[in-house]
């Protein structure tokens, strides 16, 4: 996605495009890039229109991001490109119950990925304090990565090898088999240290695999299949994190098959709107608040914090004034 946004920013050198049509070819950029890896075109064309701006989407983009999106998913078909085929097994029908679990899942991976992205900014910047030579930042964090591979090793409780790859064969195996419930776990922490200490992208299959191996871990506990729990972890937990609830629905849609459609929407809904205004991307703004609690318009998830310490501060003061004025 990094990679779709920045090549298609190259053009809007070549054509002088303004600044307003600068954003819409990123946009469908990040679509394209979305589409041609995981094999989703419609829910590439909706990524690219949603992560932006939370709460809010552009229309004028819809065009050029479908576009870009199913062209790049067509050209890695032609290249070649296999892309993972899951397969989730029984999807259990709407009724109270699924529904109401469904809720229960969809506020934990909601948490979960409050949790994933706050931590990884947090730890961001305080490895920035700590260490000021940027190069080194990856470097000490890779080095403790590898040490604790090695401390801890591969045996029957931590085999920690499928932690610190890309994951795609635990992701598989958690539609298919019970998974140690601590595994979403292990791969957030590995994850959260590596982009922590200054290594760049990887933020999208570590969430799809700590949502799925978490929901297989949920599914006993709620009487949910696993490979159903599975899938809608998959998405959920990236819902909240990256604030893309649609994307994520229409995702489940064409990865799992069409019967998810209900439960899945009921679970990235819940997560979105769980995790509150954090998200993996920091420059993402925020185009309308998901609560009553209003925010200035279009300011960004990195300036959030700041915004609500000068509100209590500008608070205080007021309270103060008043306090003196009687």
């Amino acid at each position: 996605m990094q990679m779709g946004g920045a090549l298609a920013d190259q053009l809007t050198h070549v054509f002088r495009l303004r600044r307003e049509d600068r954003r819409v070819i990123l946009m469908a950029g990040i679509s394209a890039g979305f589409a041609s890896v995981f094999g989703t075109p419609l829910a590439g064309a909706l990524f690219g229109l949603e992560v932006l701006a939370i709460g809010r989407m552009r229309y004028d983009a819809l065009f050029p991001c479908v576009v870009a999106a199913i062209v790049a998913d067509q050209v890695g078909k032609a290249w070649g490109v296999v892309h993972t085929h899951y397969v989730i097994g029984e999807v259990v029908p709407v009724q109270l119950w699924s529904v109401m679990a469904v809720v229960a899942a969809g506020i934990i991976f909601g948490l979960t990925g409050l949790l994933f992205a706050t931590t990884t900014h947090k730890l961001g910047a305080f490895v920035k304090r700590l260490i000021s030579y940027s190069p080194l930042r990856p470097f000490a964090g890779g080095l403790l990565i590898a040490v604790a591979v090695w401390a801890l090793g591969s045996n029957h409780y931590t085999d920690v090898d499928k932690y610190i790859g890309l994951g795609i064969p635990s992701i598989v195996q958690s539609f298919q088999m019970p998974m140690a419930p601590w595994d979403w776990l292990g791969k957030m922490l590995f994850t959260v240290v590596s982009l922590g200490t200054g290594f760049k992208g990887g933020e999208v299959t570590p969430l799809f695999y700590i949502g799925a191996t978490l929901g297989n871990a949920l599914a006993p506990l709620l009487h949910l299949p696993f490979g159903m729990l599975a899938g809608i972890g998959f998405v959920a937990v990236f819902a909240g994190a990256a604030n893309t609830p649609l994307a994520t629905i229409v995702m489940a849609m064409e990865l799992f098959g069409p019967e998810i459609a209900p439960l899945a929407a009921i679970a990235c809904i819940a997560s979105y709107l769980v995790s509150g205004h954090t998200g993996i991307y920091h420059a993402q703004r925020v185009g309308h608040s998901k609560h009553h609690r209003p925010l200035p318009k279009e300011i960004r998830l990195s300036d959030i914090k700041q915004f609500h310490a000068q509100s209590e501060s500008a608070s205080e003061r007021k309270v103060t004034f008043i306090g003196e004025e009687k």
